[in-house]
């Protein structure tokens, strides 16, 4: 299943965020993870940035690399990993080529890469298309979404963009202002394979103002909340 986290700015989801990947801890509460990760897993949790954290002075091989280095796999088995996650992430013609020799999406594409060797449980994603532009965000969103489909991946995504949560999420969790809470989950029941169709693009509508609606009304909340002092 794929999360999207959205609501008004400064409400908390990158701090959710961090709090679910274990990088802060919080104030009360807990964080409980259900069920088994897979046989295979290095990593039960993996994140991808929204600025790439690549290291220039690297190769995207290199790059991917970087995610192995502390686990003990034979040679043979880090190369195998490597040259399988940059095929599924279609960077195999790119393997030798340095970040600076990159588009924006295809260095995204080494940090999702760089992700997947590790075959996490969950795949945790702070706002990845944020920056790239808009032409460039639509062709990922579809690398992601033919990922998904593929890998039947778990992730958290953080977004502010309402148009990648309702084409990449199975559910939508939308946060309150400041102190963040859930405010409400919005379950999307057409398959994400179908939501390109046009017959789908009503209900999208739909749920976008829905969606749209709810963070107004707490971002619009915020602002009286600070002008009353």
């Amino acid at each position: 299943e794929t999360l999207a986290l959205i609501g008004p700015s400064g409400c908390g989801k990158s701090t959710l965020l961090g709090i679910l990947g274990g990088l802060l801890q919080p104030s009360s509460g807990r964080v409980v993870a259900e069920g088994a990760v897979p046989a295979d897993c290095l990593n039960p949790l993996t994140y991808v940035f929204q600025d790439f954290a690549l290291l220039p002075w690297r190769t995207v091989a290199d790059n991917v690399s970087l995610a192995l280095e502390h686990h003990t796999l034979s040679g043979n088995e880090r190369r195998r990993r490597i040259a399988e996650v940059l095929e599924r992430t279609k960077l195999s013609d790119f393997a030798s080529a340095y970040p600076r020799q990159l588009s924006g999406g295809m260095r995204q594409r080494v940090g999702i890469a760089r992700a997947l060797a590790v075959r996490p449980a969950v795949l945790l994603m702070d706002e990845p298309l944020s920056a790239l532009d808009a032409q460039t965000r639509d062709l990922l969103m579809e690398d992601f979404l033919d990922l998904w489909l593929r890998e039947k991946t778990t992730a958290v995504y953080v977004t502010h963009n309402l148009t990648e949560a309702l084409r990449l999420a199975d559910r939508v969790a939308v946060l309150s202002r400041r102190p963040g809470r859930l405010r409400e989950i919005v379950p999307l029941a057409i398959p994400q394979s179908e939501r390109g169709k046009p017959e789908a693009q009503a209900e999208l509508a739909r749920l976008q103002h829905h969606l749209w609606t709810l963070i107004k009304e707490e971002a619009r909340s915020a602002e009286r909340e600070i002008a009353d002092g």
